[in-house]
């Protein structure tokens, strides 16, 4: 049997790749290495936090008097991480109690309350704190007592993409990860900023956040509601990831802001808004113009080739209205009671269609 070309085999599985933590305790432990015995070990391999061990190949290594330093660049697999091909990079020197932190070139300091970190301190999150303490105490046998700077070249500019000036983290980038491993598209890092800033919000004592699927929306929520920039949620397509935690962690209110398209799957009882996971129910917009007594209307929607197509269609039914309000029920059950949430409707330049 003639074997077909690779390419013709299907698509490869997705690669995954290093979070920042990960990369930064490779780094960290080869430059403590380095000052306790001379050599910098190449490739390191590092203990993960959910077992297991990973090797990494250092691309810088420098030693001075009292300090060593050593680089890895971040390999995010196929996930579209934008600190992807960063330098990691990790100075160790003698000093302190235990192992303790600076925030180096490109590596942001936490401003704002409802973080897992106090203000003034850089944004290295606990679990790689923890892995790179465990990664040092390898080395030494105990805890040493010795300064960790982390640096990310560039990272001032890279922060800019994520969410962390509105999280109050300035200056530069966090170094994250929770299991050391990227998996592309898990979604992971988006829920976990989604978390992130209801907890800003809540440290604030924000009384009214909202949560938008674009930026079109979001612009059209803020200016409308006059909210400040750190009450606003990039929520994109996880729906679910926002209420489910505000059930646990609630606010005062919560608008939710979209497109009329995204909003009628929410009505519809979708949590997760994405195309590839669900679809506009058309059967489910007729029957709303249906309920509203107008099956002509009913009967036009069905027959609709699209969302939008079906919005034009259900007039004079005020179908945003109605999927307003279904979507706030649906929304405001999986939430609880705690949080009041009301819905809002916007169309592609920015015109609000409903707010209910």
């Amino acid at each position: 049997m003639t074997r077909r070309p690779a390419d013709e085999e299907g698509p490869r599985p997705l690669r995954k790749g290093w979070t920042t933590g990960a990369c930064a305790t490779a780094a960290a432990k080869a430059a403590y290495a380095a000052l306790t015995t001379g050599e910098f070990p190449d490739p390191v391999s590092i203990s993960l936090p959910r077992g297991g061990t990973a090797a990494f190949v250092l691309a810088r290594e420098r030693r001075g008097e009292g300090w060593a330093e050593a680089a890895v660049i971040k390999d995010a697999g196929d996930d579209p991480d934008v600190t992807h091909g960063a330098s990691v990079e990790v100075q160790v020197r003698h000093g302190g109690s235990g192992v303790s932190f600076e925030a180096g070139e490109g590596v942001g300091t936490v401003t704002r309350d409802g973080l897992p970190l106090a203000v003034g301190e850089p944004a290295i999150n606990p679990v790689p704190r923890a892995m790179i303490e465990t990664a040092l105490s390898e080395v030494a046998g105990r805890v040493p007592d010795v300064i960790v700077r982390v640096s990310i070249p560039g990272g001032a500019e890279l922060a800019a993409k994520t969410w962390n000036p509105r999280l109050g983290i300035v200056g530069g980038l966090s170094v994250l990860g929770t299991t050391g491993v990227v998996n592309p598209y898990s979604c992971a890092a988006w829920i976990h900023s989604i978390h992130r800033g209801v907890d800003v919000a809540r440290a604030a004592s924000l009384p009214h956040i909202a949560a938008a699927t674009g930026s079109t929306s979001e612009r059209t929520a803020q200016t409308a509601l006059g909210l400040p920039d750190h009450a606003m949620i990039d929520m994109g397509d996880f729906a679910g990831g926002l209420l489910k935690y505000l059930a646990r962690h609630p606010v005062q209110r919560v608008t939710i802001a979209g497109g009329f398209a995204k909003l009628s799957k929410l009505a519809a009882g979708a949590m997760d808004l994405h195309s590839a996971r669900s679809q506009v129910d058309l059967s489910f917009l007729a029957g709303l113009c249906d309920t509203a007594g107008d099956t002509a209307a009913a009967e036009r929607v069905a027959d609709a080739p699209t969302g939008l197509a079906a919005l034009k269609a259900a007039a004079p039914v005020p179908l945003a209205a109605l999927v307003a309000d279904a979507a706030r029920a649906k929304a405001q059950a999986v939430a609880g009671e705690a949080t009041k949430v009301d819905i809002m409707v916007v169309d592609r330049v920015g015109t609000i269609l409903a707010h209910h």
